[in-house]
């Protein structure tokens, strides 16, 4: 469409606000966005920490909860949403619509760019769920999902479909429609790489006032939350694998010890920036979970590979089922599992989505959509297949603590099936390097994402600025943890979670501003 190019155009806004800030400070920051945020978070801090951690819990589970049980269905049929409009994506005449123009070429390979994009996803998620998860729905140790009978056959078919149902299409089409708006618009229209750039179709020149900064604020505080319960969550698993493989205290001190080490590696990342840090973090990530992945599967004789079809076929079978939140014999099970999820991979979207557009450049729709739709989605089969089918063989046949006692503690159930493998010191040293190596993953590319949007959406933030929000990130998991323990991280997630309700509607904007951005592209 002749003329598209100025109807995106940004010249004339006051957009880079905060550029004196530069030579007086070294940081590169957008007001009100960095101010108000920084505020914020540090507003919750104090809150938190006067409250009586058990309190604020409490406080903030309860906003979760109503959040969940009045909002489900909404949750559930926009998930559903995201995955038919990034499905249709692919086969609309828009899939050949080329991020960055229709000279642009890829800045990455094809391996690097799956490797940062699954990295920075799920990856560590994956590490905590793979056993836990399959084996919770299987013992019905949080009810079972469609009533089926647990310790059945059936119920072991259910659980690994149920389990992918949450980790496969769903989340990576939440992610797909963040990382495409937000590409699209930075690449193709010229605007800055942030969360309020998507909605200049709809709000025009107020994208660059108050709903835009409205809009900016609550995408730095779901990420900052999210990463910072990542990291106070993650390192309460990381401390009880070492304490379970080499006997020390999982105490607080070894707690903070994570912590303290995943930061300070993590700006040594930042500092190099996405080529000599994040990259190189991600393809190290992939050759570990590889390895790993490999080594599992050979000493267990295989008996992961055999689950693949079974798990293929329960994931198709059951996704419709699970997708319809009308009418549930489950409710209690959907509302606790798939909508806490769904919110969950809505409050972390603008990180892992903002992370993949800036890693995009050069791909077309339909590569893009196929690679951050359907590609993670078969992997998450052979890896939930693999982790998640010895670990069910080890329940139903009474082998190990898992088969004993079922799911007992979630930070420990993988180590807990590694156990009952040939190599397991092996194994679960590498599980705890790899767990590492995921949470500084995940740590440097969220300071990089907060520090483009607190920038104005600048994608080369100053250094200062990417050391101040990867150590805000630490600082937060470690204080929260040292004075309120796992209650005040679950309150700081609680909190995260609370983020998904206003992005759903978020999101679903995201869909009808892309399909007008789409529409002023020139014709190929």
């Amino acid at each position: 469409m002749a003329g598209s190019e100025d109807k995106y155009s940004i010249e004339n806004t006051d957009y880079s606000v905060g550029q004196d800030n530069v030579q007086k400070w070294g940081f590169d920051v957008h007001n009100p966005v960095f101010g108000i945020s920084a505020g914020l978070v540090l507003l919750f801090i104090v809150a938190t920490l006067v409250t009586e951690p058990a309190t604020a819990k409490a406080t903030l589970d309860g906003l979760k909860w109503d959040i969940i049980g009045n909002f489900d269905k909404l949750f559930i049929w926009a998930g559903n949403l995201f995955v038919l409009f990034c499905l249709a994506l692919i086969i609309s005449p828009f899939g050949k619509i080329r991020i960055g123009g229709a000279a642009a070429q890829p800045e990455h390979s094809m391996l690097s760019w799956l490797a940062m994009l699954f990295a920075a996803g799920m990856g560590i998620g994956l590490m905590f769920w793979s056993v836990a998860e399959p084996v919770a729905y299987l013992t019905g140790w949080y009810e079972t999902p469609l009533g089926i009978e647990p310790n059945t056959e059936e119920a072991a078919r259910m659980a690994m479909g149920a389990t992918m149902y949450h980790w496969g299409l769903h989340p990576w089409a939440i992610y797909g429609v963040v990382a495409l708006s937000l590409a699209f618009f930075a690449y193709n229209k010229g605007l800055p790489l942030s969360i309020r750039s998507v909605f200049y179709p709809i709000l025009g020149d107020r994208t660059w006032g108050w709903p835009g900064h409205i809009i900016d604020i609550l995408a730095v505080l779901a990420t900052l939350f999210g990463l910072a319960t990542s990291l106070g969550l993650g390192a309460q698993q990381a401390a009880a694998g070492i304490n379970h493989v080499f006997g020390m205290d999982a105490g607080m001190g070894l707690q903070i010890g994570v912590i303290v080490g995943v930061t300070l590696l993590a700006i040594i990342s930042v500092v190099r920036g996405l080529e000599g840090g994040v990259k190189v973090l991600s393809n190290i990530n992939m050759v570990i979970a590889f390895v790993l992945l490999v080594v599992v599967a050979s000493v267990a004789l295989g008996a992961g590979l055999g689950n693949i079809p079974t798990t293929l076929v329960a994931y198709v079978s059951n996704i419709l089922p699970l997708s319809y939140p009308h009418d549930r014999p489950d409710e209690a099970w959907f509302q606790g599992w798939t909508v806490f999820y769904w919110a969950w991979w809505i409050s972390w979207s603008p990180f892992v989505g903002m992370f993949i557009a800036r890693i995009s450049k050069g791909r077309t729709v339909r590569e893009f959509m196929v690679a951050v739709l359907i590609v993670p989605t078969l992997v998450t089969v052979l890896w939930m297949s693999i982790y998640g089918g010895i670990a069910i063989d080890q329940v139903l046949q009474g082998v190990g603590a898992l088969g004993k006692d079922g799911l007992t503690s979630v930070p420990l159930a993988m180590f807990q099936m590694f156990d009952e493998l040939p190599l397991s010191t092996l194994l679960s040293s590498i599980a705890i390097l790899l767990v590492l190596v995921f949470f500084i993953t995940s740590s440097d590319s969220g300071s990089l994402v907060i520090d483009s949007i607190t920038a104005g959406g600048k994608i080369d933030a100053p250094v200062p600025q990417r050391i101040f929000w990867a150590s805000t990130e630490g600082a937060i998991a470690a204080v929260l943890l040292w004075i309120g323990g796992t209650e005040a991280i679950q309150a700081l997630q609680a909190g995260a979670i609370s983020t998904g309700l206003p992005f759903t509607f978020v999101l679903l904007l995201m869909c009808v501003s892309l399909v007008m951005g789409f529409r002023t592209e020139p014709k190929t």
